[in-house]
């Protein structure tokens, strides 16, 4: 196993899980989380849930079950570079759509909204409510039982009236401090792969052409110096290579001012690490600009709000917290099984 760095998260200074379990053998506790999360009900129905384009426009674009597995891949090489614990970063990586509603944002934006008598609709709260009480697997216990550090960064953002109300994991929303840095790095790779595979999907289809991104400047440098190595190419593969590069950018940039950031704060305890935001990617802004065209092209797409529903399956009933009757917003996100 690689060294950690000092202000990476361990399993020895670890907050534990909420129900005390023997350990695991032949695997690290956030080897085991990440695993709980991969054979959980909520993870396989991300394959029904839109990234940008339904399931049956094509197999060829993402959803949210290919977008979380390319997540934790840039994840957890970041993790390693860095020194962090790529085990915990990964499993955060893994869980942090699982609380999404069908039909993408538009499906949350209109839920938030039937649900504003109630609350309202956080779709990081539905995830960590996934992991904690919903997933319907041991007997021991509701939910995954996965460990504190896990569930605080799958909860990326929360209201201050949510937060009051989940104790301490909810608790950094009102000190104002910051998740472990393997949150801090979920969080940004996410933005590093769906700014640029939303650009992928939109080239794919057709409703985007490279002319139009080329008013990006840092996707144009690229895609010159594509066409500088291979003149004359054409097609998926001059898009291909374009998008790897601007990854590759976006990545890199990650580490170096991760690198840097982390030196000039002087940081080197785990404790030190929680008190600010140290992981930037300045390169990622412009990329969210290079992305927009693409996102309002396939809003405008026939169908791209709706989801397969997938083949016929049984559902029990949602169960609420302490036997109460669920919040219905269980049920329409459809992460209640």
């Amino acid at each position: 196993m690689l060294q950690l760095a000092p202000y990476a998260v361990t399993e020895a200074a670890s907050r534990g899980r909420v129900h005390d379990e023997p350990a695991p053998v032949a695997r690290g506790q956030f080897q085991r989380d990440r695993d709980r999360i991969v054979h959980s009900t909520a993870f396989r129905r991300l394959e029904y849930k839109t990234q940008v384009f339904v399931n049956h426009e094509g197999d060829l674009f993402r959803t949210r079950l290919t977008h979380s597995i390319e997540v934790a891949q840039l994840t957890r090489g970041i993790a390693r570079e860095l020194g962090l614990n790529e085990d915990l970063a990964e499993a955060i990586a893994l869980a942090h759509d699982l609380g999404h509603t069908p039909f993408g944002h538009a499906g949350q934006e209109a839920l938030d909204g039937c649900m504003k008598a109630h609350g309202g609709f956080e779709h990081n709260l539905q995830s960590l409510r996934t992991v904690d009480l919903l997933e319907d697997r041991y007997a021991g216990f509701d939910g995954l039982n996965l460990m504190f550090e896990t569930r605080e960064g799958i909860l990326k953002h929360c209201s201050r009236a949510n937060a009051e109300r989940l104790g301490e994991v909810g608790r950094r929303f009102l000190d104002g401090t910051q998740p472990s840095l393997e949150a801090q790095l979920a969080n940004l790779a996410d933005e590093i792969a769906y700014n640029n595979h939303d650009v992928d999907d939109g080239l794919r289809s057709g409703l985007i052409t490279l002319e139009q991104l080329d008013v990006v400047p840092i996707f144009a440098a690229q895609r010159r110096k594509v066409e500088a190595r291979w003149p004359g190419l054409t097609g998926r593969k001059l898009i291909n290579e374009t998008v790897r590069r601007m990854i590759h950018l976006m990545v890199i940039d990650l580490i170096e001012q991760t690198r840097a950031n982390i030196a000039a704060a002087g940081v080197r305890t785990l404790a030190a690490a929680g008190c600010r935001r140290l992981l930037r990617c300045p390169a990622a802004a412009p990329a969210r600009a290079q992305a927009l065209p693409a996102r309002q092209a396939l809003s405008a797409l026939p169908g791209a709000a709706h989801d397969q529903q997938g083949a016929p399956h049984r559902r029990r009933p949602v169960r609420g917290l302490h036997g109460r009757p669920p919040h219905p917003a269980a049920a329409v996100s459809g992460d209640g099984a």
